[in-house]
């Protein structure tokens, strides 16, 4: 029975609202997959006809043309010339257009057409095509191109029964096309779209501004362009940490409370102390971050949703082309603010080869989310302990400008050691109209990042915290005094070996075990430093947000003189600004680069730099007396 399901393909230019549209019609039955021998995810689904046949539907990745040698846009083709193996042709395409850009969408769909498949043309976003001023007629479109066209507003649920009504049984049949007839194909293709815009998409006699075009002559400014981007980016930065604090209140006390039922319900001992200083408190210590990194999540989606990403993306393409990369990778490594796999994997719509290994090379130095934890922690450290507040938001944005800038640099050094392409690649982007937030895009986004994030906490970081907690308690000793158990048990004697690697860089032993710990994910040295230094919890919100910045501000080294110094601090933050402390990424990074060499080696090159980099700092701040 399976097998004699229809496929459907949706396919269309980048920002037609096809993945919308393919939300609409599939509902919760989403899923994402890999073709096998592509890293390309693609999402599939179910949907019925209105007479209740099932149709499974591939949301295709968006493309600009069929013949584009970026990862994205050949799996788009070899998917509906049914190329790839294993899987069958597609039964009926359905190309999602923007209405307000008919001219270049429909160039795709006369393409797609071309190979003999029935295809179906989602006219979409006709509430702004109409807005614009623009005076469309689906039918004199059909008639024309000899296709159904379907009018539809897809974010708002309009026109999908029409869109499920024209996937008939039997299909509809393959369109004729005539201009491939001519001596020149493509240019009688343009010709013939062109010549079907003006027939079936009349614009007013006379040209009015737009919304966005009065928008894009300050947000596109040369000047006033680049102060609106800064701005954004620093109102960004402040809001997270501004606004956070309420639901880390709300976290905390559910700790304190958590805590104090398991030590009220159970005797004192080893399980108890595990479950309440290993399990509780040192995921606790992580997941207390969360509402600071949905944040993250939240303006990031809003930004995309809205419009303006494009924009930033045209804004750094002068910018980006100094270091031997284009507007193509800005929004890949902005995607890595936020986490570095999925900033890696938006390499594949950059058409250029090297240009897409450079850009999987220095992504990792965009701070993600899960370094926003440790900056958390040390940069109020400089501050005398007060957290929030602008400084903190400017000290944070130096942060980000300063890993930015290294992996600007490296990207130029590498790009003119890979040489160039042997084919120009051109920048091609599409500034979308400015539109109203697609909440619900935005909030599943949100949401399915979070529930990343803690499920997260409920594995890596739980299954680390428990063997940390045993390391710092076993072996025992007969010894009722903490500090000399824990220089009996196995992190002690572990830290006694690591204290004259990392000693240069102004750390002790408890210091390199913490970072040791965070391999394998970076904000689980938050947790382990509390474990460590053996912070007691409290009851109390505001006491239990500062008790692990009090007690690292009081340490001392032997001789009496302060271990947590703000040099100290700055060269710890340098060491994180630059390690890449995540397998998982260098997982996504050797199977998008096509080779475990490119992520050993950067794996490798980026620790040894931040530890030069902190070495540096340190010792040439306590040269100058700092």
């Amino acid at each position: 029975m399976e097998e004699n399901i229809e496929t459907v393909a949706l396919a269309g230019n980048p920002n037609a609202g096809k993945t919308t549209l393919f939300n609409a019609l599939t509902g919760s039955t989403a899923k994402i997959g890999n073709y096998a021998g592509v890293t390309v995810e693609i999402k599939t689904g179910e949907t019925f006809t209105p007479h209740g046949r099932k149709l499974k539907v591939v949301d295709l990745p968006g493309c600009y043309s069929l013949d584009g040698d970026s990862p994205d846009q050949q799996v788009a083709r070899h998917a509906i010339l049914g190329e790839i193996e294993g899987k069958a042709r597609p039964n009926l395409v359905i190309c999602v257009v923007d209405a307000s850009n008919l001219e270049r969408h429909l160039i795709l769909a006369m393409e797609i057409m071309e190979t003999g498949l029935p295809v179906i043309i989602a006219l979409n976003m006709i509430d702004l095509a109409e807005k614009s001023g623009l005076r469309l007629d689906p039918q004199k479109i059909s008639e024309e191109l000899g296709v159904p066209v379907v009018p539809m507003q897809a974010n708002a649920g309009k026109g999908i029964v029409e869109l499920k009504q024209a996937i008939r049984h039997p299909l509809p049949p393959a369109a004729d096309t005539p201009w491939t007839k001519e001596e020149d194909p493509e240019a009688a293709r343009r010709t013939t779209a062109y010549s079907i815009c003006e027939m079936g998409a009349r614009r007013p006699s006379t040209h009015t501004g737009t919304l966005s075009d009065r928008l894009d002559a300050y947000f596109l400014h040369p000047v006033l362009g680049w102060v609106f981007l800064i701005g954004i980016m620093l109102a960004v930065f402040w809001s997270i940490f501004s606004w956070a604090g309420i639901p880390m209140g709300w976290i905390e006390e559910s700790q304190g409370w958590l805590e104090g039922l398991v030590e009220g319900s159970m005797a004192e001992g080893d399980l108890r102390d595990l479950i309440t200083g290993g399990i509780i408190g040192g995921v606790g210590s992580v997941i207390v971050f969360l509402p600071q990194i949905l944040m993250l999540f939240f303006f990031i989606g809003l930004l995309e949703s809205s419009g303006y990403m494009a924009r930033a993306a045209y804004i750094m393409d002068g910018l980006m082309a100094k270091v031997g990369l284009s507007g193509k990778a800005f929004l890949p490594l902005l995607s890595s603010f936020a986490c570095a796999i999925p900033g890696v994997m938006a390499t594949r719509t950059i058409g250029s080869a090297k240009e897409r290994l450079v850009t999987i090379f220095v992504a990792p130095w965009m701070s993600c989310s899960a370094r926003l934890p440790v900056y958390l922690l040390l940069v109020p450290m400089l501050l005398g302990g007060s957290e929030g507040g602008l400084t903190q938001a400017l000290i944070l944005t130096g942060i980000y400008v300063l890993g930015t800038l290294t992996a600007f640099l490296a990207a130029k050094i590498l790009r003119r050691r890979l040489g160039p392409d042997e084919t120009t690649h051109h920048f091609i982007l599409e500034l979308p109209p400015y539109r109203a937030p697609q909440w619900g895009y935005i909030f599943r986004h949100v949401l399915d990042r979070g529930w990343a994030f803690v499920r997260k906490a409920g594995t890596v970081i739980l299954g680390l915290m428990i063997l940390l907690w045993a390391a710092q308690t076993y072996p025992k000793t007969d010894s009722e005094d903490p500090a000399e158990q824990l220089n009996h048990s196995l992190v002690g004697r572990i830290s006694n070996v690591i204290e004259p690697v990392v000693r240069p860089m102004g750390f002790d032993g408890r210091t390199g075990t913490a970072i040791l710990t965070s391999f394998a994910a970076r904000e689980v040295f938050v947790g382990s430093m509390a474990q460590l230094f053996q912070v007691e919890e409290s009851d109390d919100e505001e006491e239990t947000n500062i008790n692990l910045r009090e007690t690292l501000a009081a340490q001392t080294w032997p001789d009496g003189s302060r271990m947590f110094t703000p040099l100290t601090v700055i060269s710890l933050l340098i060491f994180y600004i630059y390690a890449l402390q995540c397998l998982p990424t260098s997982a996504v990074v050797a199977r998008e680069a096509g080779s475990w060499k490119w992520a050993v080696g950067q794996f490798f090159f980026m620790t040894f730099f931040a530890a030069g980099a902190s070495l540096v700092v340190y010792q040439v701040g306590s040269m100058l007396g700092f």
